[in-house]
């Protein structure tokens, strides 16, 4: 295997399964654009060859000797990461996605979801709420936590004046959360075609960029604004359509490095931040809410068989609007 090469069947041989880590025998596991980012070896990190997967959804087939938490036959998620060192600062104050010892990635220097069975360590594999769909479940592992944790961890409350720039894999999970939470939710996109679509989600407003001043006439509109999108945009823009005290989260990764004018930013008290995947503890409130409130990816299922298929039609960009392989 090699960069953008067609997937071809590989078998491997798994060490024995460690004290706290657990087997996960794999049903269903999404297709996100970090597993072709890893297969492309966008970012320096890929190790061949790849078992990509990170989305994954399945149920417990073994369990290390020291796992408590868990039990064989219950249906678990594993999302980006698989593992921390669990003592750092940030480990015990429950934010193990800020470790800084050890981030153990599900498919950087090991294999991922797109296999029959994927291990991680235990306080990774999320329980599935029991009436969540686990064919549609997977994409929330990492698309769903990358959206619902800046929200959570940033302080959106009902009442905001929010708004989701992307209206994709993650911003139409975006919208859902944002509408679920009590907030005055506006999609933008770069025209009006997704429209009908977004009001459906849940948006109350909508805004396009391309050939239009309507984002202008958005001045110091919106308390949070999170961007969902990897194209590159005049951020300044966005700066100027927060309100005083505002928030601009970034959750999708521009292609660009981010310029933005100092004095908007200051003057106004705004900020920009970041956002990603959460702990498991923001993972398993995710899904919670989801199973409680309907939020749901909308997804197209393909066979494991058919890979080759569904990595095309992600890369593609044809997906509505995230892919799901099934065994």
């Amino acid at each position: 295997m090699s960069p953008k090469s067609e997937l071809v069947p590989f078998e491997y041989d798994a060490q024995p399964i460690s004290p706290q880590e657990v087997e996960v025998r794999v049903q269903y596991c999404g297709i996100c654009h970090s597993d072709l980012g890893m297969i492309d070896n966008d970012w320096g990190m890929t190790t061949y060859p790849l078992v990509p997967g990170h989305e994954v959804v399945g149920e417990v087939t073994a369990i290390g000797e020291q796992v408590t938490n868990l039990k064989v036959g219950q249906r678990v998620g594993v999302g980006w990461q698989s593992g921390s060192c669990q003592v750092c600062h940030y480990c015990r104050r429950g934010k193990e996605h800020l470790c800084v010892v050890h981030q153990e990635e599900t498919i950087v220097g090991r294999h991922g979801g797109w296999a029959d069975r994927v291990r991680a360590q235990s306080h990774f594999a999320v329980p599935i709420p029991e009436n969540l769909d686990p064919a549609i479940a997977g994409p929330l592992m990492c698309a769903g936590t990358t959206v619902w944790t800046p929200m959570t961890h940033y302080g959106v409350r009902p009442g905001m004046k929010t708004a989701v720039l992307g209206v994709g894999g993650l911003g139409h999970l975006a919208v859902q959360f944002l509408a679920k939470f009590g907030t005055d939710v506006t999609a933008i996109s770069s025209s009006h075609n997704k429209e009908e679509e977004a009001r459906q989600l849940g948006a109350n407003d909508f805004i396009a960029t391309r050939g239009t001043d309507e984002l202008a006439k958005a001045a110091n509109r919106f308390d949070f604004i999170i961007s969902t999108v990897s194209a590159d945009v005049d951020w300044n823009e966005y700066i100027a359509a927060l309100a005083p005290e505002g928030r601009l989260c970034i959750a999708g990764i521009p292609e660009s490095e981010l310029k933005l004018t100092a004095f908007p930013i200051i003057h106004d008290q705004r900020s920009v931040s970041g956002g990603r995947a959460g702990a498991p503890g923001d993972t398993a409130a995710m899904l919670e809410f989801c199973a409680l409130h309907g939020v749901a990816p909308m997804c197209e299922q393909f066979d494991i068989k058919d890979v080759n298929q569904a990595v095309d039609r992600v890369r593609s960009g044809k997906v509505r609007y995230r892919a799901v392989l099934a065994r």
